[in-house]
């Protein structure tokens, strides 16, 4: 049984752990890939690497998936993990797997074991990062380490409040408060762990310094327990000089709140609502998420398929999302030249807005408590929060470029200043499309449709299919 420095555990999945030398010493063999190398080589490359999302339930097809998916030229690859195994339905995952192993929308880690994770990680070249949305993450952390993976996403707000309902934060904060604990113990031991932190949150036009905010917090949690590789995950929301923006300002914040021990990687989501439903519209969006990431200094991209509008894609879609993605951040388009003046003007606006949502939690003493507060008076808030700790009462609206603006912050501390310029730029967008609340909230959450339908004529019978399964690969 493994002694994995006071990570609390369910006595089961603990029980069937490799003894805590073992794990040590299977992380530090020598030449077993580690995801940090990765965003490190991409950084120095100024290159983005591109990471799919993809799990499916068998052990033989999730071997083979990978085994699919590395010819594509992936710098990591993603084991997503099943809806059960995220809210520790252990049992409910084995019993699944003794039937029909499809039936799962992901990868038991757990309930396979960490043996055949292991096979997994020695199955390809590239590392492997755990994905999951789990608000108490502990277990599957430690069966992944044992399994010798090295990067795990999530995080007690971005883990938690999108997706869960009735989970309060004070738990979920904690238990990642764990996992970061014994990632120190990792550092201090040699052994560096990528922590992803999923600013994508909702993926329902989240305004940037939403995004920015809670994973800044979240950082700064771990950083506190000895954490010292971040990735920092942004959703492209689709104007390009915000999401460029946003991008280079999870440096910018990280130079001003996280200090220079720390390793902090921006990451991009390609776009995550409803995607458009023709191949060819929906390729040039995932070559544009490329070209967003490079040109916003991203270390890495997760990249989309063509399928995305009609579910789960295939792995020959997923494959070609990769290599369309890393087209679009290669140099074949280094001609193309931004805005430098707008960019700079939302880099100002985004950085203001998330110091005057970070700054007041900071000063109320712990962090985790001052975060707890925070969502609870609504200060901090996640716009269509699943979560009935959350107010969500923040509504975003695109303005007329299609940036995501606050059409109400709701009690978000924010000044005149930004609630003023929030509204100016809104107000055009209003007055040319004036609408309903719902059919305006409609039309910006079917913001890229729209476009297709312009551009592509024919396109306005196909149906509006996206699964939201596939917000979650």
């Amino acid at each position: 049984m493994a002694d994995l420095n006071g990570l609390e555990l369910d006595p089961q999945v603990a029980a069937e752990l490799p003894d805590w030398h073992d794990i040590l010493a299977y992380l530090r063999e020598p030449g077993r890939p580690h995801a940090v190398e990765v965003l490190r080589a991409a950084d120095a490359a100024g290159r983005p690497a591109v990471q799919p999302r993809c799990g499916v339930g068998g052990h033989d097809r999730m071997l083979a998936l990978l085994r699919e998916l590395e010819p594509a030229g992936p710098g990591i690859l993603s084991l997503t993990i099943d809806s059960h195994t995220r809210l520790r339905r252990f049992d409910t995952a084995r019993a699944l797997l003794d039937g029909d192993p499809a039936d799962l929308n992901g990868y038991p880690l757990v309930s396979h074991g960490w043996r055949r994770g292991r096979e997994l990680a020695e199955a390809v070249a590239v590392p492997l990062e755990v994905r999951h949305g789990s608000p108490d993450g502990r277990d599957l952390f430690a069966v992944a380490l044992a399994a010798g993976i090295t990067s795990f996403e999530g995080g007690g707000i971005g883990y938690n409040l999108p997706y869960s309902k009735n989970v309060p934060l004070a738990h979920s904060l904690r238990a990642w408060q764990q996992v970061d604990a014994l990632c120190g113990v990792l550092a201090e031991s040699g052994v560096v762990v990528d922590r992803e932190l999923f600013g994508t949150l909702t993926a329902v036009l989240v305004p940037p310094s939403v995004s920015l905010a809670v994973t800044l917090l979240e950082a700064l949690a771990a950083v506190a327990e000895g954490v010292r590789c971040l990735s920092v995950a942004y959703p492209q929301g689709g104007e390009v000089h915000q999401d460029i923006a946003a991008l280079r300002a999870v440096r910018s914040l990280a130079r001003r709140y996280l200090g220079p021990e720390v390793e902090v990687f921006p990451v991009l989501h390609e776009f995550m609502g409803v995607f458009p439903r023709t191949p060819d519209y929906a390729n040039l969006l995932i070559l544009q998420g490329g070209l967003v990431a490079r040109l916003g200094g991203a270390t890495k991209v997760i990249n989309k398929t063509v399928q995305e509008a009609y579910g789960i894609p295939d792995a020959a879609a997923n494959a070609a999302g990769i290599r369309s993605a890393a087209l679009g951040a290669s140099d074949l388009l280094d001609f193309v030249r931004i805005d430098e003046a707008r960019v700079a003007e939302e880099l100002h606006w985004i950085e203001r807005e998330v110091a005057e949502l970070v700054e007041p939690v900071l000063a109320a003493g712990d962090l985790l408590t001052g975060i707890e507060a925070a969502f609870r008076s609504g200060r901090l808030d996640i716009p269509f929060s699943a979560s009935i700790h959350a107010r969500s009462l923040v509504v975003p609206r695109r303005d007329g470029d299609g940036a995501i603006r606050y059409a109400d912050a709701g009690a978000l501390p924010f000044s005149g200043a930004v609630l003023r310029r929030q509204a100016d730029l809104l107000r055009g967008a209003e007055n040319a499309r004036p609408r309903s609340l719902v059919e305006a909230a409609t039309a910006d959450i079917h913001y890229f449709l729209e476009k297709e339908r312009r551009s592509l004529p024919g396109t306005a019978h196909l149906p509006l299919t996206d699964d939201p399964r596939s917000r979650y690969r």
